[in-house]
Order: C-alpha cells, then structure tokens, then sequence
C-alpha cells in the first residue's frame, strides 16, 4: 500500500485511490453522490483531504454489508457539518442498519432454501417461488408457463386468442 507522508495534508485522486483500494472511477462517483468532497486546483485537479481516507473506507464498509449507497449518503449527511464518521458513529449507524440487514438476510436465506424447487421450471406460477415470480396472483387461478405467451382476452373476446388482433 502507497504510503502519503505525514506532510502532506492534500491527496491526490490517484493516492486516494492507492491508499482506499477503491478505483479512481468510484471515487468519482461517491464524489457526485456527495459522499466524499474535493477541491480543486488552479490546473483543475481535485484534491482530497486526508479524512477522504475515512469516509471511503466507511462508505466501502456499508457497501460491503448491502447498504444502499443512497442511506450511506443519508447518513454521512446526518454528521455535523460533513465531518469524518468516528468509529462511535460507525457503531451507531450500523445499529440502525441491523433490522434491515437481518431482514435481507432471512430474504436470502429463504431463497436459498427454495432456489432448487424453482430454478429452471419456467412455470412462474408457483406460490412458494420467491425467485421468479414473488407475490404471484395468477398462480391461484392457473399454473403453466403458456401465460407467458398469452395475451389476456378482453372483456367480450371470446373463443380465439387472437380475436381483436
């Protein structure tokens, strides 16, 4: 890993990038979501205060559990004037995250559970099939894939499928 001098208070986009792991093109992106911030020199280039490094690695380690880059943004935007996440916040925050990870967990793990009764069936109508066809309403009145093709009959078609055509 790149090593910054303890001098130097302003990085560059590359030795943000070195030192966070992160490529250039997703700092710029979390920079246009608001996420980290730079300025910019006379030569147009961004710096970035050496706090970048901590706001990246926050904004990378939310990421890594599933948390939605838009709820990481809410959250760096509740910090007192933009400051940098402590780990007191990081505490915090991944607290009030807990109940939806835990509920995305039990989502995964419950499609993992029913993935072999329904992957390749192509029916799209089976109740319990999480995977393909969540909340599926016609499954109660028909079952087979032919309502894929179909198109539905409208009110006084009778007879052909294709009547109205």
């Amino acid at each position: 890993m790149a090593q910054i001098p303890q001098k130097i208070h302003e990085l560059t986009v590359g030795q943000l990038s070195a030192r966070s792991g992160a490529a250039v093109s997703a700092l710029h992106f979390y920079e246009s979501k608001g996420l980290i911030t730079s300025r910019r020199t006379s030569g147009n280039q961004r710096r970035y205060t050496r706090d970048a490094l901590r706001r990246v690695a926050f904004v990378r380690a939310a990421q890594r559990v599933g948390i939605p880059l838009a709820a990481i943004g809410e959250a760096l935007a509740q910090l007192p004037e933009g400051r940098t996440p402590t780990p007191e916040d990081w505490a915090r925050l991944s607290e009030r995250w807990r109940g939806e990870l835990d509920a995305r967990i039990e989502q995964l793990s419950l499609l993992r559970d029913q993935l072999s009764q329904c992957i390749g069936c192509g029916c799209l109508s089976l109740k319990s099939c999480a995977l393909s066809n969540p909340d599926d309403a016609i499954g109660d009145a028909i079952t087979g894939s032919r309502l894929l093709g179909e198109r539905r009959r409208r009110p006084g078609e009778e007879g052909n499928p294709r009547a109205g055509e």
